[in-house]
């Protein structure tokens, strides 16, 4: 059996979108915030938040919600092409809440588009598995992930090419190419993908091999077994050790171009090549700390990526001013990142069972996406009262305490088998 990877890569558009969108959110709309509208530190972490404060809330809602929609095109595409499209149209009226200084249009606007983003991301991702048999959903999560990276990539690219260097620039070059990226993706999705045929396809593709029932039969002897005491303790240092490198490595995510625009004076859209470089180090190290995991395990190998994260923050809190050497450290940052996130989520579906494995996801993402809550607002609190010069000292110290949690860790290392492509490298949950 062999992944269908060009319908693979079709589905995988919309998380590509999806991920550009976020990438511009996370670095054009807190500086709007600040130099447009004039908000403290504090306030623009707390609006930094509410797409994730949505998210928590809205995303099982919308997950469920397709799961019981039955239409023409599918279950998940009414959700995928209504939201897409709302949320392209509409955020085109953020760079024009910038430029004629309108802050109730920017939050109404932010407010809407928000909203639509979240209606959509569950079904998105569900997606993926509806249409690939289960075997072969690890390596479909791989090129969903490779096309989320290609779409962080494009936008972190069109922020550094498209935004001017001057006082107040206008960002609707960004905005304008995102647009045309998020409906040309969608256009190209429902031109390739139809639904229903390709899960019919999926069903009678499993049906023969026998592997549903097996799966089945797996998950149904799994239900009544219960975690030991010892399990129970690895699975809550694991769950405590994601909230902490979140907690710090979203705090820098969120206020790294306010941070690198007003602290080391960097203009227009420079800051982005910096979280490029970053990026694509993360990308090239998912095949290495895979083979590092099989070989040393996956604790270690997350402990070697904390230290790394770690380091590469603290260091960059002794440079005033931007140097090349930035490069190196957000380089060793996106290494460290890389085996951290390769690693993490593996390590607490390992302590699942067949019949389980939603629910513990379910619970990585809660405390990943708690962390990223919170952080926002209490950097940005720091940032406002005390300085700027707090950031990366902030997010090495959470950095560095979730390598002590990690410590603690006894159970969830199984040594995964190596990846026989290098696709399946990419195969780890991006929060």
């Amino acid at each position: 059996m062999k992944l269908n990877y060009k319908r693979t890569l079709y589905v995988g558009l919309a998380f590509m979108a999806i991920s550009a969108f976020w990438s511009i959110y996370d670095n054009i709309v807190p500086l709007i915030l600040k130099e447009t509208f004039h908000l403290n530190e504090a306030v623009s972490g707390a609006v930094m938040a509410l797409d994730n404060v949505l998210a928590l809330i809205l995303l099982p809602v919308f997950g469920a919600l397709s799961d019981r929609t039955h239409t023409r095109i599918g279950r998940r595409m009414p959700y995928i092409i209504a939201g897409t499209t709302i949320a392209a149209c509409v955020m085109l009226l953020l760079p024009i809440a910038n430029s004629i200084k309108s802050l109730p249009l920017f939050f109404i606007a932010l407010g809407v588009v928000l909203l639509a983003m979240s209606s959509y991301r569950s079904p998105a991702v569900a997606l993926m598995p509806d249409v690939t048999p289960k075997p072969l959903r690890s390596k479909g999560n791989a090129v969903i992930n490779l096309m989320g990276a290609l779409g962080g990539l494009f936008a972190l690219a069109a922020v550094a090419l498209l935004v001017p260097k001057q006082a107040h620039p206008s960002y609707m070059p960004v905005y304008v190419a995102l647009f045309v990226v998020m409906l040309a993706s969608l256009a190209l999705l429902v031109w390739k993908i139809r639904e229903p045929r390709e899960v019919r396809a999926m069903q009678a593709e499993s049906r023969a091999l026998g592997i549903e029932e097996e799966q089945e039969a797996r998950e149904a002897g799994d239900k009544d077994e219960k975690l030991s005491r010892g399990k129970r303790i690895s699975l809550a240092f694991i769950l405590l050790s994601v909230f902490l490198w979140f907690f710090g490595y979203n705090a820098v995510t969120t206020a790294f171009s306010r941070y690198a625009r007003f602290y080391w004076g960097l203009e227009g859209g420079a800051f982005a090549y910096t979280l490029m470089i970053a990026q694509v180090a993360a990308i090239v190290f998912f095949l290495p700390v895979g083979q590092l995991a099989s070989k040393w395990g996956r604790r270690k190998t997350i402990l070697i990526g904390c230290a790394l994260l770690a380091l590469a923050f603290a260091a960059a809190f002794f440079f005033k001013t931007f140097t090349l050497w930035i490069f190196v450290f957000f380089a060793i940052a996106g290494v460290g990142w890389a085996a951290i996130n390769v690693n993490s989520y593996p390590m607490v579906v390992e302590l699942s069972r067949g019949a389980d494995v939603g629910k513990y996801t379910g619970l990585y993402y809660t405390f990943s996406m708690s962390a990223q809550v919170i952080t926002p607002i209490l950097s940005g609190a720091l940032l406002q009262y005390v300085g700027y010069w707090t950031l990366f000292p902030y997010a090495a110290v959470c950095v560095a305490l979730s390598f002590v949690t990690m410590l603690f860790v006894k159970h969830g290392d199984a040594k995964p088998v190596p990846p026989k492509g290098k696709l399946e490298a990419f195969d780890a949950l991006d929060s």
